[in-house]
């Protein structure tokens, strides 16, 4: 998953930039989109850090009428703390415009598994409070509090006991659901932030049993989810990130522009071997606003 990294205020364009798909190709997927999905961490920011081509690049977006969801695979926070962080950092989003994984899961379980409704789960509290709200019941720590599952998220509140816990009942047969793949989540603090897919891992080395669903990228019900909630087709949407196996792959399993950017974990010389490789690529958010202005107002020139 991604590293940790020091952050930038600018990122650098890298002279050994991977070449685009052809200008015609890449034109003509932009000028269909009407919606993009934007990745947080390494795309729009560095751990505290607002890259300087993201609030030009959203301002571009405003201008030319295309819609904007910001998504995140990190359930250990609500909606409410992720609008809160991106206000920190100078962006105001609206409730609407985001989409976390912990959403996608609260959908998977509703549309999947009608039947689960007690969940034991491994997560913060702003993690349990989100599923309370959607009616789910958390169950205690507690032999005799039988769940329906057992739910995994990015637990920055884990303890011993309730690890052992989650093991117990996933040994005892209980459906095992994990709201994101991601083993560590990036900082630029000086730690390893352990995440969800490690927890996992744990209880998997523990069990024998790997999760029977993982939500989040690159599952496709993200984007799905954003063309439901916006009634868009999958051509007219783009899915901007750093990432190749998450980013990417989700884009490409959904139908949606893959649109990579180099300011994250993937470098040019891996984005330039990616097989398939991405719809586009671009340096950073000021170039794509660039393609963009380019691809929707071709008389006009990009500022």
């Amino acid at each position: 998953m991604k590293a940790a990294r020091k952050p930038t205020a600018q990122p650098t364009t890298s002279a050994a930039a991977p070449p685009r798909p052809t200008d015609a190709g890449a034109a003509r997927q932009l000028r269909a989109l009407r919606h993009v999905a934007v990745d947080m961490d390494g795309t729009m920011y560095s751990g505290g850090t607002l890259f300087q081509g993201t609030k030009p690049f959203l301002a571009r977006l405003a201008d030319l009428g295309i819609g904007c969801t910001f998504l995140t695979n990190n359930s250990s926070r609500s909606v409410r703390e992720h609008r809160a962080r991106l206000a920190r950092l100078g962006i105001q989003a609206g409730e609407d415009q985001l989409y976390t994984s912990t959403q996608a899961t609260i959908e998977y379980l509703r549309d999947a598994m009608p039947e689960v409704n007690r969940l034991f789960i491994l997560g913060t509290p702003a993690l349990i409070r989100e599923l309370t709200a959607a009616g789910f019941v958390p169950t205690a720590d507690c032999p005799s509090d039988e769940p329906d599952a057992v739910l995994v998220g990015f637990d920055t509140t884990l303890t011993y006991a309730r690890l052992c816990r989650a093991a117990w009942w996933l040994a005892r047969g209980k459906p095992f659901i994990a709201t994101h793949p991601d083993r560590v989540c990036p900082t630029d603090q000086l730690t390893v932030l352990v995440d969800c897919g490690a927890l996992c891992a744990a209880l998997q080395e523990a069990t024998g049993r790997r999760p029977d669903a993982v939500l989040g990228k690159p599952d496709p019900r993200m984007i799905e989810g954003i063309l439901r909630r916006h009634g868009l087709q999958p051509h007219q949407v783009g899915m901007v990130g750093d990432r190749l196996y998450t980013d990417m792959v989700m884009a490409r399993r959904a139908g949606a522009m893959g649109i990579l950017v180099l300011t994250g974990e993937t470098t040019a010389p891996q984005a330039a071997a990616a097989q398939p490789p991405p719809d586009l690529v671009v340096a950073d958010l000021a170039e794509l606003a660039d393609c963009l202005l380019a691809a929707h107002r071709p008389n006009r020139i990009a500022s």
